[in-house]
C-alpha cells in the first residue's frame, strides 16, 4: 500500500514538471508563467480536479518567505552593478516613494469600494503595492523585445528593491491596527531607517565577503560551494532579522555586490541560483494556488476588477509620475514603467499576514489581492508587447551582423609562455584570485606531462608551464609582475 507521504511526492512531481512544460505556453502566446503556476495550484485544490485541501496559511506564509529569500538572493546575483549604477537614484526613489504613493492612491479606492476604515484601506494598498517583474522579463525576452538601455536596469532594480518597503508597511499598519498603543508614528519612521540601515550595511558585508570565502576555501568537490552559498543566504537573512533589520533587503544587496567581484564557479552558482529561484517560484504559486478556495472569488470579482483597473490605472501612474517627477525619463517611458506593475508573489504572501494576525477581515483581504494578482498578471503581462510598441520604448539598435565585421585573426605575438618559478606569489592561489584584467587570458596549463584546460578554481603550482593570450605588451609585463617574488 502506498504510504502518504509517496503519494504527496507524486503529486508534487506531477505539479512541477506539468508547470515547467506548461510554461512553453508563456513563450508561445505571451501567457505569464506566474499565472500558469497560480492556476495550476487552483486546479490542484480543494475545488479543482484533484481536491487537494490546504488551508494552512502558515505553512504557506513559511514557504513565501523562504522562497522569496533565494528570489530576491538570486535577482541580485544576476544584476550587473555597471548596468544599474546609471539608473540607482530613480530605482531607489521608485522602491520606497514610489510604492508608499501606489499604497495611498490604493488605499482610496479600497476604502470607498469596500467600506473598510481608511487605515484597513491602507493596508490592502501597502499589500499591492510592490511589483514582480519576472514574468515582465519572460515575456519580452520571448517576444524578443529589447527595451531602451536604461529602462531594462531600472525595472529590474525597481521590482527587486521594492518588496522590503512593502512588507515594512504591510507589517506596521498590521500591528498600529491590532496594537493601537504599541508604537507612535515616530517610533515606526525610526524603526523604518534602522531595519533598511541594518539590512543594507550586512548585506554589503555578506556580499563582500562571499567572492574571498568562495576563493580562499578550495573545497575538493564542487557541489560543495552550492550548499556554502545556500547557507550563507540564510545566515545572513536571519541574523539580520534577529538584529532588527530588514533582511530581504539585506540578501538582494549582497547578491548585487557579491555580482561585482571575480569568484570560482561563478558563471555555475549564478546558474544554480537561477535555477533555485524558478523551483521557489513554482513552489510558492503552487502553494498559494492551492490556499485560494476559486469558488469565493466571484463574490468579490466586481470589487476586486473596480480596485485592480484603479491600481493599473490611477494608483501605480501616480506613484511613478510623483516619485519621477525630476527624472529624465520621457512621458512614454514613464508610462511604459506603470504599465510594468505587475503583481506577482508578495502580494499574496502579504496577504497571508492578516490571517495570523487574527485580523477578522483577512479572509476578504486574501480573496480580493488574489484576484487583483490573477487580473494584473494576465492583463498587463499579456500587453506587455503591444504597450512597448505603441509608447515606443524599444530599443533601435540593429542586430549584430557578422558580415559587417572585418576578419581579425588570432596572431602569434598576442600568446606567451610563462614559467611558473620555485618562489613565485601566485604559487597555493587561485586562477580566480589573481584579480586578473579581462584582456589577460590564461588559455592552458601544462603541469609535468598533462595539459589541463584552467578554470577560476585551478590552483596553481610550482614549475607550471602556462599558455598566455594578451594583446598588449605593457599589460602582460604589468601582469607578471604581481606573479614573481
Amino acid at each position: 500500500m502506498t504510504s502518504s507521504i509517496e503519494f504527496y511526492l507524486l503529486i508534487a512531481a506531477f505539479l512541477m514538471l506539468l508547470s515547467v512544460v506548461a510554461s512553453k505556453l508563456s513563450n508561445k502566446f505571451g501567457i505569464p508563467s506566474l499565472f500558469i503556476f497560480l492556476g495550476l495550484g487552483m486546479l490542484a485544490g480543494s475545488d479543482g480536479i484533484l481536491g487537494i485541501y490546504f488551508d494552512n496559511v502558515e505553512l504557506a506564509q513559511n514557504i513565501g518567505t523562504l522562497a522569496l529569500i533565494f528570489i530576491l538572493f538570486g535577482g541580485g546575483l544576476d544584476t550587473a552593478w555597471k548596468s544599474i549604477k546609471p539608473v540607482l537614484k530613480n530605482g531607489l526613489i521608485l522602491a520606497t516613494f514610489g510604492v508608499f504613493f501606489t499604497a495611498f492612491f490604493a488605499a482610496i479606492c479600497v476604502y470607498y469600494v469596500l467600506n473598510f476604515t481608511f487605515l484597513e484601506s491602507l493596508l490592502v494598498g501597502a499589500i499591492i503595492s510592490s511589483t514582480d517583474a519576472a514574468a515582465v522579463f519572460a515575456i519580452l525576452r520571448a517576444k524578443g523585445i529589447s527595451l531602451k538601455k536604461k529602462l531594462s536596469p531600472l525595472l529590474e532594480l525597481e521590482s527587486g528593491s521594492n518588496d522590503p518597503m512593502a512588507i515594512f508597511l504591510t507589517v506596521a499598519i498590521l500591528q498600529i491596527l491590532m496594537l493601537p498603543e504599541s508604537s507612535s508614528v515616530g517610533e515606526w519612521i525610526f524603526k523604518f531607517f534602522l531595519q533598511f540601515l541594518i539590512g543594507g550595511v550586512l548585506g554589503y558585508i555578506f556580499g563582500i565577503l562571499l567572492p574571498q570565502i568562495l576563493n580562499r576555501i578550495h573545497l575538493s568537490f564542487y557541489g560543495l560551494y552550492p550548499v556554502l552559498t545556500i547557507g550563507w543566504v540564510l545566515l545572513l537573512f536571519s541574523s539580520t532579522s534577529l538584529l532588527g533589520g530588514n533582511g530581504f533587503l539585506a540578501v538582494y544587496l549582497a547578491g548585487i555586490v557579491a555580482n561585482t567581484k571575480e569568484f570560482v564557479h561563478k558563471k555555475n552558482l549564478i546558474g544554480f541560483h537561477d535555477g533555485l529561484s524558478w523551483i521557489m517560484q513554482i513552489t510558492v504559486f503552487l502553494a498559494l494556488g492551492l490556499l485560494v478556495f476559486p469558488s469565493e472569488l466571484p463574490e468579490i470579482a466586481l470589487s476586486g476588477l473596480i480596485i485592480a483597473f484603479w491600481l493599473m490605472f490611477v494608483a501605480r501612474p501616480a506613484g511613478i509620475f510623483l516619485s519621477m517627477i525630476f527624472s529624465s525619463f520621457s512621458m512614454k517611458e514613464k508610462a511604459f514603467i506603470s504599465w510594468v506593475g505587475l503583481r506577482g508573489a508578495v502580494p499574496i504572501i502579504l496577504a497571508t499576514y492578516p490571517y495570523l494576525q487574527g485580523f477578522e477581515k483577512s479572509n476578504l483581504i486574501f480573496n480580493i489581492v488574489f484576484f487583483i494578482v490573477l487580473f494584473s498578471i494576465l492583463i498587463q503581462g499579456t500587453t506587455l508587447p503591444l504597450m512597448a510598441k505603441w509608447l515606443d520604448v524599444e530599443s533601435k539598435s540593429k542586430d549584430f551582423k557578422p558580415e559587417n565585421v572585418i576578419a581579425s585573426p588570432l596572431f602569434y605575438h598576442t600568446l606567451k609562455q610563462f614559467y611558473i618559478e620555485e618562489n613565485s606569489k601566485v604559487i597555493g592561489l587561485s586562477i580566480v584570485e589573481l584579480n586578473l584584467p579581462a584582456d589577460f587570458l590564461i588559455l592552458l596549463i601544462k603541469r609535468e606531462n598533462d595539459y589541463i584546460k584552467p578554470t577560476g578554481s585551478t590552483i596553481l603550482e610550482e614549475n607550471d608551464m602556462l599558455l598566455i593570450q594578451c594583446n598588449s605588451e605593457n599589460r602582460y609585463k604589468k601582469v607578471l609582475k604581481r606573479f614573481n617574488s
